[in-house]
């Protein structure tokens, strides 16, 4: 498969020890749901290190454990990262639980292999009414994690919502050992290895603090921070976000795919 790279839309500013600016807000955030047990999840695994290199993109790579019977347990995985699959599902009305698949701004879902089906859901989901609408502050310094939620820049219809933090792994290689793809190599990018709820929001600017242990864990070294419509259970829209480069927490703290998706459902 030939990989169709989004344009480059914005400047992203690195947040460490300073409130990102306005040019750190993502053209797209763009989630992919895969497993290493997924023998049609290796493209979608290249494309969505791809998309991270455009840092007009937010992309977060979720690894789902719901492969695992197929003899080879995924070693990134997280019943975190099924739960937000299937609650996206959910929320959507469609059932659609499959990897590889990648939701965008948490409204449209593609098959994740497929570049020009991605490149056109962040395409439509620019297209729709005041995306990424609030303004999202993030600063990692001092052991701390702070976000600034600040007022609409537009009015929007969504009055509230919740705050998410992500840690994530720049990049991570596993050689998989059995299973669908025994044998294989792959890179992984943005992965996502512990997600935090940092609050509600209500509609109005918003402030929350946590110390980097309660985000962070000692492989990651990147935060995103996502606000979104709806609540775990039946996430929405994606209001605001950004990312950060970020310190490990002391040592004391805690293309075309081959065939078609497979869908546990």
């Amino acid at each position: 498969m030939r990989v169709i790279p989004l344009a480059l839309a914005a400047t992203f500013a690195v947040a460490t020890g300073a409130f990102a600016d306005d040019a750190s807000r993502p053209r797209g955030v763009i989630e992919l749901f895969t497993s290493q047990g997924c023998s049609s999840c290796p493209p979608a695994d290249r494309l969505a290190s791809e998309l991270a290199r455009d840092p007009s993109n937010l992309v977060l790579t979720l690894p789902v454990d719901y492969w695992d019977y197929l003899g080879w347990k995924d070693t990134l995985a997280s019943p975190a990262n099924s739960a937000r699959q299937r609650a996206y599902a959910m929320a959507r009305g469609d059932r659609k639980v499959f990897t590889p698949q990648i939701v965008v701004n948490g409204r449209e879902t593609a098959i994740g292999g497929d570049g020009a089906a991605v490149a056109g859901a962040v395409t439509r989901a620019e297209a729709v009414e005041n995306p990424f609408a609030l303004p999202v502050r993030l600063k990692v310094e001092e052991g701390r994690v702070a976000v600034a939620v600040e007022a609409a820049r537009r009015p929007i219809p969504e009055r509230h919502g919740e705050v998410w933090a992500f840690a994530i792994e720049r990049t991570r290689t596993v050689q998989i050992g059995r299973g669908e793809n025994a044998g294989r190599t792959v890179t992984y990018a943005n992965v996502v290895r512990k997600m935090v709820r940092l609050g509600a929001w209500d509609g109005a600017p918003a402030k929350f603090e946590v110390p980097i242990e309660e985000v962070a864990r000692p492989e990651t070294d990147g935060v995103a921070v996502l606000v979104q419509a709806g609540s775990g259970g039946q996430p929405g829209a994606i209001l605001g976000a950004t990312q950060a480069d970020s310190p490990t927490p002391p040592p004391s703290a805690p293309a075309q795919i081959s065939r078609l998706p497979r869908d546990p459902l």
